[in-house]
């Protein structure tokens, strides 16, 4: 099976390594990949992820029997309408279904609709409405603009001040027709659950925790994640049951019975509260760093099933995970997420990955030569397996410890919370 892997990050890293160990696999190319996928698939440049038609020729003239999609934008932007359009399987939902991720506001509608537990919300295009809801209901509250924001454009005030200051900051970040959702807010622990949907079939892929802030402690700006864990324990199996009953089945539903069914992966952002679990909000794809840890406890073949994803053929069978636990540390370059230089060197990676059970999963890098340089803000995963969260926990940072980059900086403290538990 000749496969197209779309994206460069530390999730397409994992996706192409997960992938690559399969059998079926014959030619491998990644657009536009990094030097972690390089060891693994051709990396092809000069088409850009926007240029629909030049993705669309490339996959005819290299025969591509299926396309994994790994960033959301694409899929907002209907690259998977236009690769089926030519008979091209993709892993990856459609432009509408895909606006579980790109409208917050399309989600919230969904859920109202249909009954899906999630936080009470008013939406609001104007600045004097919005600041009158949220004078009338008080705080704490949390403030979102629609659309896809980078991992932007949520605000959660826990003063009254704070929520008037930002909905101003809210609507600057979505400019000129923003719209802007003001939501309850929720009280419980956070959980990341991923499923595989084919339309109908629903598929658990297993719970992850992430940490958004910058610094330990939970402290500083939020990120695009600067760790995970894998399984989170808060997540039970009585709370994936009421999940899958709750959410994720009904929003597959609602899909399909509006001739927009859902294939792909199914990221439900979850708070676990004392009523139960709660939608936060969707993603459609798979999480960065969360992906990394979930594609260190699979075990067998990942290819066919994504294959059975974009073909509508997913059996209900359960994805093999190992029982092990997973932790990844995000190795970021100092000053992120705020400014931050590039070309620094960084060593070691060779001697990190002689630790059993670890992987170092490329985000933000290039190679020159033989070096590899740090080329964006989260640069590295660290990626660890062991028996429980501790095991793995310790070799993640002793991976780390042999890792040669004076310029780079990481949380020490991932995975506090399943230690505490």
């Amino acid at each position: 099976m000749n496969v197209l892997l779309l994206g460069s990050g530390g999730r397409e890293h994992a996706l192409a390594w997960k992938l690559a160990q399969s059998p079926l696999m014959g030619a491998f190319f990644a657009l536009p990949g990094n030097p972690g996928i390089a060891s693994l698939a051709t990396c092809l440049t000069g088409v850009p992820l926007e240029d629909h038609d030049a993705i669309v020729t490339l996959c005819l003239s290299e025969k591509i029997d299926l396309v994994v999609v790994g960033p959301e934008a694409p899929l907002v932007d209907g690259i998977a309408d236009r690769l089926m359009s030519e008979g091209i399987a993709v892993f990856g939902p459609r432009r509408v279904a895909a606006q579980l991720e790109g409208s917050k506001l399309f989600t919230k509608e969904l859920c109202k609709a249909h009954a899906i537990p999630t936080a009470a919300f008013g939406r609001f295009t104007g600045v004097e409405e919005a600041r009158a809801f949220v004078q009338h209901h008080g705080a704490p509250i949390v403030l979102k603009a629609d659309g896809l924001m980078a991992g932007k454009g949520v605000i959660v005030a826990m003063t009254l001040e704070e929520a008037l200051a930002g909905i101003d900051e809210v609507f600057a970040m979505g400019g000129i027709g923003t719209e802007i959702l003001i939501e309850e807010f929720l009280e419980g622990e956070e959980v990341s659950f991923f499923c595989l949907v084919d339309g109908e079939t629903v598929l658990p892929f297993g719970s992850a925790q992430d940490h958004k802030r910058a610094f330990d402690n939970d402290e500083g700006p939020n990120t695009g994640g600067m760790g995970a864990y894998s399984p989170a324990p808060v997540f039970t199996a009585e709370m994936e049951r009421r999940t899958l009953h709750d959410i994720v089945k009904p929003t597959a539903r609602a899909l399909a019975d509006a001739a927009s069914p859902f294939r792909g992966v199914l990221f439900a952002g979850l708070m676990i509260t004392r009523e139960g679990p709660k939608l936060i909000e969707y993603n459609v794809r798979f999480g960065d760093p969360e992906c990394q840890v979930l594609m260190m406890r699979m075990e067998g073949d990942l290819l066919p099933l994504l294959a059975a994803v974009a073909t509508g053929r997913l059996e209900d069978q359960p994805v093999p995970l190992k029982p092990d636990a997973a932790i990844s540390v995000v190795m970021a370059t100092r000053g992120y997420p705020g400014p931050y230089g590039k070309g620094s060197q960084i060593g070691g990676l060779e001697a990190a990955e002689t630790i059993p059970g670890v992987k170092v999963f490329h985000a933000g890098t290039r190679r020159e030569g033989d070096d590899i340089l740090a080329h964006g803000g989260r640069v590295l995963t660290v990626t660890a397996l062991g028996g429980n969260v501790a095991e793995a926990r310790e070799r993640a940072y002793d991976a780390i410890a042999r890792i040669d980059w004076p310029e780079g900086f990481c949380r020490r403290d991932i995975a506090w919370r399943a230690l505490d538990a």
